[in-house]
């Protein structure tokens, strides 16, 4: 029985994992030196309604024929009877990239959640995602990943996600129609609550511990704002086709430029500010 067999508490998922981790074996063969899942499968809280977020960790660069392959076999996967094949999102990391949490400027083969094609971004290639790899990821096939990662800093993190929570704040509220939806206002809401702790504690959390831990922490009012968030996760395909209540997208807005406020000031305590400056 292999380890993907055992990834998740849901037998269908894990049918599919196995699948996926056989097929990236075969097309690689000798390139390929583990797979690993990642996101809210490694932090936990995960449900039925989450994403299952995974990397392949390769040996050197994948060729032209072995993306050639890899598409034809992400576009077989997403045809499998299991809405959980077209939940699948993750990237192909070559080794020495993945070891050096500073590497962050270079593309990544990637399959986001919902498609069945492979492109070249960057949406993997951060500090985050190595540190949930290196202590918290799910090791499907290969060696440990604290074995493949260098430790990152805690300061490296709390830049990163300063530098995520301002940059998406400011495109938020500039444009809110980015949010425009019921599913990605809800994921605004939860995002903001989880990076606010991460800034504050140094480690990746869940979305549901961000949410409880902010709780805790902000003006009751926002209190059924949060809570309506965690409740409105069920059936993204339906809530991401409908508009958000202009009433919670407004209250949405201004709890991210309360929670952009604490952020800073959390962050000038820390010092972070004259960290985000750009490195020689």
């Amino acid at each position: 029985m292999s380890r993907a067999s055992l990834a998740s508490p849901y037998p269908e998922l894990n049918a599919v994992l196995e699948e996926l981790l056989a097929s990236v074996q075969h097309i690689l063969a000798d390139q390929f030196i583990g797979m690993y899942l990642q996101g809210s499968f490694a932090v936990g809280d995960f449900d039925c309604h989450s994403d299952c977020d995974f990397v392949v960790v390769v040996d050197r660069e994948l060729s032209e024929p072995q993306c050639g392959s890899l598409q034809a076999m992400h576009e077989r996967i997403f045809g499998l009877p299991s809405e959980w094949a077209r939940h699948l999102e993750g990237s192909y990391f070559p080794k020495d990239l993945l070891r050096d949490h500073a590497l962050t400027d270079a593309d990544l083969w990637y399959l986001d959640n919902g498609s069945r094609s492979l492109v070249k971004s960057r949406h993997d290639n951060t500090a985050v995602v190595r540190w949930i790899l290196r202590e918290r990821g799910t090791v499907l096939a290969g060696p440990p990943a604290s074995t493949l990662i260098d430790p990152v800093p805690s300061t490296v993190l709390r830049r990163e996600i300063l530098q995520v929570f301002t940059d998406w704040g400011e495109e938020i509220l500039a444009d809110p129609q980015l949010i425009g939806n019921r599913f990605y206002q809800s994921f605004a809401v939860l995002s903001y609550c989880r990076m606010l702790h991460d800034l504050h504690t140094g480690v990746i959390g869940s979305k549901r511990s961000g949410a409880a831990w902010v709780t805790r922490r902000v003006d009751p009012s926002w209190h059924d704002l949060i809570d309506r968030a965690w409740a409105g996760r069920p059936n993204p395909a339906v809530s991401s086709r409908e508009p958000a209540n202009p009433a919670e997208l407004a209250r949405t807005l201004e709890f991210i430029r309360v929670v952009l406020k604490q952020a800073h000031d959390h962050a000038t305590a820390l010092q972070l500010a004259v960290e985000r400056a750009p490195r020689p």
